[in-house]
């Protein structure tokens, strides 16, 4: 029932919460396989960047069409200390597919990291359950907030997520 309540509290809210400064987990990933556009990553590597982590899989329209504003917040920080790290999440067994995940990364034109979840580890790791999800990272590896929810530029919780992350830079 309190799930249900948070989830709820969450909708109304504009899928925002701020998180307890709680640390990234590790990421699940190990492989070189397991990830596109990078060699595997660890949590370490991030340290003294804000990071948002994006949580998404191919065949989720909310997903794919929140990719224009990360390409533009990308482009918007670039030379700061910000990056984007995209975590592919599968609902559906076709999403398991690292070919169909690799064409939908050059169909989408993402140039950043992008990890395969296929067991869903790091889905469970961050007690995800919504998609697109996205999880504000500052500069010590602390997610410092979650938003859900397909976001645009200039939208309501677009705004409020690059005030979040002009936050973070600042500290």
């Amino acid at each position: 029932m309190r799930s249900l309540i948070l989830t709820l509290t969450m909708l109304v809210a504009g899928c925002a919460q701020a998180v307890d400064r709680i640390p990234l987990p590790e990421f699940s990933g190990i492989r070189p396989a397991d990830w596109f556009n990078s060699a595997p990553l660890r949590v370490a590597d991030l340290r003294g960047q804000v990071v948002l982590v994006d949580v998404w899989t191919f065949d989720c329209w909310n997903c794919y069409r929140s990719f224009a504003w990360l390409k533009d917040l990308e482009a918007g920080l670039a030379g700061q200390p910000f990056r984007v790290i995209g975590i592919h999440s599968p609902e559906f067994a076709h999403e398991r597919d690292p070919a169909r995940v690799a064409a939908k990364i050059a169909e989408f034109d993402l140039h950043h990291p992008v990890m395969m979840d296929n067991d869903l580890a790091y889905w469970r790791a961050l007690g995800n359950r919504f998609w697109p999800a996205f999880y504000l990272v500052d500069k010590d590896g602390r997610i410092r907030h979650r938003h859900v929810g397909e976001t645009h530029s200039g939208d309501a919780r677009a705004t409020r997520i690059e005030a979040e992350i002009n936050e973070l830079l600042g500290e």
